[in-house]
Order: C-alpha cells, then sequence, then structure tokens
C-alpha cells in the first residue's frame, strides 16, 4: 500500500500565562502543536506536511492547481478568518485569492478534503470558526449550526458505529470522546459514526472529488490519548483516507 500524500492544516496554537503569586507576577508564553501525535497515528499509510495555524495565511496554498498534488487536505482547528485574511489584504486592503475557493475547487476537480472537529472548525467556540455559509459547508457532507455548535461532554461518550462496508470489522466498542461540534448529514450524505443521531464522522461527494467530516477532534482534550492510540482509530483513519483518495 502506497503512502498518502496528506496537506494538514491547523492544530498549533501559541499560549500566554500570567501567575501571580501574592504580590507580584509574571507572564510566560510558548506554542504548541499536536502534530506529533496525528503523524503518529497515520504514519504507516499517510506523510502529513503541516501548515501550523499561524501561518495558513500566508502558506496555504492559494489555488487548485497548487492544491492538486496533494491525495487529501484536512483542516483542523484553525478557522475561516485564517484562509481568508492574508496579510495583503486584512492590512493594506490589496486583493488576494480566496484560499476557502482553492479547496472547493480542488475538491470539485477530483480532490478530497476533510474537516476536523474542534474550537475553531465548523462553528466552534463563540461561533469563530465561521465555516457556516461558506463554500466549505457546501462542499462537506453536512450543515452546520449558525452559532456556537460544541457539544461538551465531559462525562465521556460512546460513539456508534454505522452499517457500512467502511466500518465493517471495526473494533468495538470505541473509546470514549469527550466532545464534538454539533452537525447535520445532508440528504444523501453516508453516515459512519453517530451519537443520539448527531453524525460524528460523514462522508459524501463534491464534484468529481470526495469530502468527509469528522466530529470531534483528532486529538485531546475531545479525543483522549486512550482514543488516538487505539488500533480503531489507526484503522479508521487508513479506511477514511484511502476510500478519500477513490481507492
Amino acid at each position: 500500500m502506497r503512502k498518502y500524500n496528506v496537506l494538514f492544516a491547523g492544530e498549533s496554537w501559541f499560549f500566554t500565562t500570567t501567575e501571580t503569586k501574592g504580590f507580584d507576577q509574571f507572564t510566560i508564553g510558548g506554542y504548541e502543536t499536536e502534530i506529533g501525535r496525528v503523524r503518529a497515528y497515520m504514519e504507516e499509510y499517510a506523510d502529513i506536511p503541516h501548515i501550523p495555524a499561524h501561518l495558513v495565511a500566508t502558506e496555504f496554498p492559494d489555488s487548485a492547481e497548487k492544491l492538486k498534488g496533494y491525495d487529501a487536505v484536512l483542516v483542523s482547528d484553525v478557522g475561516a478568518n485564517s484562509f481568508l485574511l492574508h496579510p495583503d489584504t486584512f492590512q493594506r486592503s490589496i486583493p488576494t485569492p480566496d484560499k476557502l475557493k482553492a479547496i472547493a475547487d480542488y475538491v470539485e476537480q477530483g480532490g478530497a478534503f476533510g474537516m476536523i472537529g474542534g474550537y475553531m472548525t465548523f462553528m466552534g467556540i463563540e461561533g469563530k470558526g465561521r465555516y457556516h455559509d461558506t463554500v466549505i459547508e457546501e462542499i462537506l457532507p453536512v450543515t452546520m449550526m449558525q452559532t456556537d455548535d460544541r457539544r461538551e461532554h465531559p462525562e465521556g461518550i460512546t460513539v456508534t458505529a454505522c452499517q457500512d462496508p467502511l466500518t465493517e470489522g471495526l473494533p468495538s466498542p470505541w473509546p470514549y470522546l469527550l466532545g464534538y461540534n454539533k452537525l447535520t448529514a445532508k440528504d444523501g450524505a453516508r453516515v459512519l459514526a453517530q451519537f443520539e443521531g448527531d453524525p460524528i464522522l460523514t462522508l459524501g461527494t463534491y464534484g468529481k472529488g470526495r469530502t468527509f467530516a469528522w466530529a470531534s477532534d483528532c486529538a485531546p482534550h475531545w479525543m483522549p490519548a486512550a482514543f488516538c492510540e487505539s488500533e480503531l482509530n489507526k484503522e479508521l483513519w487508513r479506511r477514511v483516507l484511502t476510500w478519500a483518495a477513490g481507492e
């Protein structure tokens, strides 16, 4: 089996922490990413070049032509504004290509695209993901809410696999998840996994290409380490990427 070339955007963040100790306080900052964890469970079948969230505006390909060398494009935990507001546009009022449209054109011409849930995808926390009513919602097999769509489950939830050739023989039960983005499957979409009627993994087509929506995260906190490192997770992503690549 060949390795898929999968462009992965997002799943990184900067943080600032202020600690107060009596009369005094100090501030520290840093940078973190979960791409290493994702690569660990996909490494057998995917090479994953990574564009961190803070570089999406400047480094993400801005045309279908530049994307066509990838078997699939995945976006996780980075909002629509990062794709739409290049510094030249936001700071200098200079027109720049619409990167979301580039993704849609790439899929229409036969590419594969997947959106992974989180606080800054689909609609996300306080609606700041802002993918509702964009071309990304058009190409995905799901529709989104217009507001904050997070469903937090600190008690842990067990997703149920639906009957489908892609889920046949997967380990059961699935490890617990701690949350997801609430979505609605479009007519004709294939729902592979659900929780209380909400689609968790949904597949669809657009033009000549294929798209999917994974409503939970690909790393903590919604996807705990036990899920990330499970044989189920490794096999699930292998099957999804193989399907997305049309093989």
